[in-house]
């Protein structure tokens, strides 16, 4: 059989209204074993001391390296469109979001 002669499958992804809503994350959270990844997405919010994981993803480290080149593909995409993203600080190989938000401290 030659490459002429293979069938083209298709995948159909379906996604419900609440999982197409998405969830914010402003905290990605990464650690292994020797059999998976596991990513946990946090949301920080100013003024609140705890945070809560929003969503977990385990990858095996296959699907993990998968994931990285796909987003870095689509990381070089965005910015040949939209100009390079500023580096963000790493601190101790964790990046962490700014815990000011960027705007002003509120006071009661």
């Amino acid at each position: 059989m030659d490459g002429k002669d293979q069938i083209t499958q298709q995948l159909n992804i379906e996604m419900s209204e609440e999982i197409a809503q998405g969830v914010y994350s402003n905290l990605a959270v990464i650690t292994h074993s020797s059999s998976e990844f596991v990513i946990d997405f946090v949301r920080i919010m100013p003024g609140i001391k705890k945070a809560n994981v929003k969503s977990r993803i385990i990858l095996t480290p296959e699907h993990a390296k998968r994931f990285l080149l796909a987003l870095q593909d689509n990381i070089n995409k965005f910015e040949s469109v939209h100009g390079t993203i500023k580096n963000v600080k790493h601190n101790e190989g964790t990046m962490l979001p700014p815990m000011n938000f960027g705007g002003p401290t509120a006071q009661a």
